[in-house]
């Protein structure tokens, strides 16, 4: 054959497209793992209607999350026959031991709380000691004393609470608000998860699961460190004008194979559409993210200059920045990375100060401050943990056991009845009597003040509709302000 009839290829030909390839190949690569959890799938028809249910009370959340499990009856559900019977031994269906043993009515040890209750409010809510800054505000929150959930251990309980199951790999609540609403900053994220655990659920509570990879949760920061940053979100040795001209021709690349190759693949455009969102965050997020710029005044009401208070002050400052700039779903979390979780006191319950502490300033700062800028009134604020702590002692007499079946939290703004208990555990707070709420219906009832109704917001998967709240949950109509 003649040399003259081959099609040579010059050098510059050459690289031009195996550099288009290999971005190809990563993008390729990218889009395989985003879409292999949710191959096959479509979603419902509300993805691709714009807007809510009905009419929204409000327009984000921000969840207070004290991991391990804070006790209710010594925070803010006062027992005055709990008191009385201190040191009484009484039968309870303990569901630790239901689960390990089958065998019910066991016999334990009442423990009144080693902290005073008082008054507060016009509304007269009882509130311990641990919180004298939250009690200010209980005019302005709405209890939840009948709460129970599913789950005994800290893992399943955690991820029900996060997720709606106890074991099934399920998106986050984030994730399923930011599925139904986006954000409001298309320069930012909108969920984003402040230092979180690697345990009990770790990356799953602000995962995506099957939904799309562009509702996964933005994680900063992490557990038992003050470091409140965004991983790569800065390159050292470049600056802002070359990391955007950088990022501008790595999407010529990737858009000229897909429009060479004429692909079309919906996965890969959201893996584009990421690329988009970080460089657009590095432009931004470091602004946002600065609370050095915060006055000195208010840096001080969140408690940044007390070591005891400074990591959660860090953060809750950082949430009300994010919520401010537009991120949909913030959530606050206190905890660590150890075996027993912060609030997980067994045999130590005077350590419940410590982490009061710690975050009962910051938590005041942060209603406050949302407060005086108007963003409490369409803002939740959700502050909770997985489960309660039993009445009785445990052990050697100084701690208390997980308690799925009666606890408190409490919610504030967007659209709830403010200054109001709803609900009640025994006279001892080991279970919900009346007004009882489960983990369900709380996400019914927050989904339902953002606009969504839970029973419709849906996404097709393995040939079935999946919704948070599986196929249970009712909105607590009781709890909400008219209007």
């Amino acid at each position: 054959m003649n040399d003259r009839h081959i099609n040579r290829l010059h050098r510059r030909q050459l690289l031009q497209h195996t550099a288009c390839g290999f971005g190809a190949l990563a993008a390729g690569y990218l889009a395989a793992n985003d879409s292999a959890a949710i191959a096959g799938t479509t979603t419902s028809g509300f993805a691709g209607i714009p807007g809510t249910h009905h009419p929204p009370r409000a327009k984000r959340i921000i969840f207070l999350f004290m991991q391990g499990g804070v006790s209710q009856v010594d925070s803010f559900d006062y027992k005055t026959e709990l008191a009385k019977r201190d040191g009484e031994k009484m039968a309870f269906d303990d569901a630790r031991t239901i689960a390990k043993t089958g065998k019910r009515g066991s016999e334990h040890r009442l423990m009144k709380s080693p902290w005073k209750f008082h008054q507060y409010g016009e509304s007269g809510r009882w509130v311990s000691d641990l919180f004298p800054h939250t009690s200010k505000h209980v005019d302005d929150l709405c209890f939840l004393h009948g709460m129970h959930t599913d789950g005994v251990a800290h893992g399943p309980a955690t991820l029900f609470l996060h997720c709606g199951s106890t074991n099934f790999v399920r998106p986050s609540m984030g994730s399923w608000v930011h599925y139904a609403l986006g954000s409001e900053n298309a320069n930012l994220p909108g969920f984003v998860s402040i230092s979180p655990s690697i345990g009990n659920g770790g990356p799953r509570n602000y995962g995506n699961a099957f939904l799309p990879a562009k509702h996964q949760g933005t994680r900063v920061g992490i557990a038992g460190s003050e470091d409140l940053s965004i991983d790569s979100l800065s390159r050292a040795g470049f600056l802002p004008d070359q990391q955007a001209e950088q990022l501008q021709l790595i999407q010529q690349l990737n858009q000229g194979q897909i429009d060479r190759r004429g692909i079309v693949n919906g996965e890969l455009d959201a893996v584009l559409d990421s690329y988009d969102m970080a460089g657009r965050m590095q432009q931004v997020a470091p602004e946002v993210m600065d609370l050095t710029s915060e006055s000195k005044e208010t840096q001080q009401q969140y408690g940044l200059e007390n070591p005891k208070t400074r990591g959660y002050g860090k953060k809750c400052l950082l949430a009300r920045r994010l919520c401010e700039a537009g991120v949909r779903f913030v959530q606050v979390n206190y905890g660590d990375n150890s075996a027993n979780p912060a609030w997980d006191q067994h045999s130590n319950l005077p350590k419940h100060a410590d982490h009061a502490q710690a975050v009962d300033q910051p938590i005041s700062a942060l209603l406050t401050d949302l407060k005086q800028r108007g963003l409490l009134e369409d803002t939740i604020v959700w502050w909770g943990g997985e489960f309660g702590r039993t009445p009785y002692s445990q052990s050697n007499g100084t701690g208390r056991d997980h308690n799925p079946r009666g606890f408190t939290v409490w919610v504030a703004g967007g659209g709830f009845r403010p200054g109001i208990a709803f609900g009640e555990t025994d006279p001892f707070g080991f279970a919900g009597i009346q007004g009882k709420v489960h983990m369900h219906d709380l996400h019914a009832t927050l989904l339902h003040q953002l606009g969504l109704d839970h029973q419709r917001l849906t996404y097709r998967h393995a040939g079935r509709d999946f919704r948070l709240t599986d196929v249970y949950g009712r909105v607590v109509k009781d709890i909400l302000s008219e209007g």
